[in-house]
């Protein structure tokens, strides 16, 4: 019988789950560049790790945007809802430059 794979079911789990992986293909690229492996290999690779920290981007926005974001918008005052307003478009604009 083969090896039993256990899912991560939190949110939370799901993102370390997702960021070990990630953690794993800088190793790799790492030993990749001291092994002098060919240049497009450490291209592909790289790329590789910045999908899936995207991925995990997309996955913390989201968690974000269902918790924190959709208390204040119904619980906060107008000025948390604001600044909260604020942090995305902030970050959004960051991630475009």
């Amino acid at each position: 019988m083969g090896k039993k794979v256990i899912r991560p079911k939190t949110e939370k789990e799901r993102i370390i789950h997702r960021l070990k992986i990630a953690r794993g293909h800088f190793s790799k690229l790492i030993d990749m560049v001291e092994n002098d492996a060919y240049c497009i290999d450490l291209i592909t690779q790289s790329l590789a790790i910045r999908k899936a920290m995207e991925s995990i981007e997309n996955m913390i926005m989201k968690n974000h945007l269902k918790t924190c974001f959709k208390k204040a918008m119904t619980e906060g005052n107008k000025e948390i809802q604001d600044e909260m307003i604020n942090e995305i478009i902030n970050l959004r604009s960051y991630h475009n430059r």
